[in-house]
């Protein structure tokens, strides 16, 4: 479903990720894990478009993204990247419904269909409860189900998601990645997100993508890769300072 192929991605053709390659079946999760300045969220927005590659390709069903008018790529691709969107007053269900404006054409008109496709996502997300509040007066946790939704209710074949459990409690954070692993199952789009937390990466992933420094330093399987031995290496950690922390 998602090709990536030989990507080299940075800012002004200076490229800060190198040669990465990996693909993502429908239904599959891979999170990408790595210190602070890997390259995490410029390898996502590069595979989002926001960021034209410096070399090397990005694939959608086999259809390289740059050959994608910008509605056809809306439709195939969904986000839920940093930073929160403008709201300006509106409440959930009005910032789950700018999620269906690949579908809603020049004027923005939300047909009967696109009403059934937010109500599905926003159910889907355990978000319905909060279709009339106010979206900036909900919590972390109620934001980050909202802007689920809103990514989701397109029925996207991919699905990016940069450190959607920041800033969010224990709870908040579980209960996020479980409604994720639902969406994959009962949508089954190829799922590309990063992560902070070594653990729930372990639980949630079916491949790992380790990056440090801009450059892949491991693929596979997130047993092997989320391992002791892998991430006091990765994280550059003493053998004492883990056991300290970890027991």
């Amino acid at each position: 479903m998602l090709e990536v192929n030989a990507l080299c991605a940075g800012y002004g053709g200076r490229a800060v990720v190198r040669d990465v390659t990996f693909s993502v079946e429908e239904g599959e999760i891979l999170t990408l894990v790595g210190p602070n300045g890997s390259g995490k969220s410029t390898l996502l927005k590069t595979v989002a478009g926001q960021l034209a590659p410096v070399s090397g390709e990005v694939t959608v069903n086999g259809v390289p993204i740059s050959r994608m008018s910008r509605n056809e790529f809306a439709r195939a691709v969904s986000t839920m990247l940093t930073g929160r969107p403008d709201t300006d007053m509106m409440t959930c269900r009005e910032v789950v419904e700018t999620g269906r404006y690949p579908y809603t054409g020049a004027f923005g008109l939300l047909a009967p269909g696109d009403r059934e496709a937010v109500r599905e996502a926003m159910e889907l997300t355990d978000s319905a409860s909060l279709a009339d509040r106010r979206f900036d007066e909900l919590s972390d946790g109620q934001r980050q189900r909202v802007l689920l939704a809103r990514a989701v209710c397109r029925n996207p074949k991919v699905l990016l998601l940069d450190e959607p459990t920041s800033f969010l409690d224990l709870h908040y954070k579980i209960t996020f990645l479980e409604l994720l692993d639902r969406l994959r199952r009962e949508q089954r789009p190829a799922v590309v997100l990063s992560l902070h937390e070594p653990e729930l990466a372990r639980a949630i992933s079916d491949r790992i993508l380790f990056l440090k420094d801009g450059n892949p330093v491991g693929y596979g399987d997130p047993r092997e890769l989320l391992g002791r031995d892998s991430l006091i290496r990765q994280f550059d950690l003493t053998d004492a300072l883990w056991d300290k922390y970890h027991g």
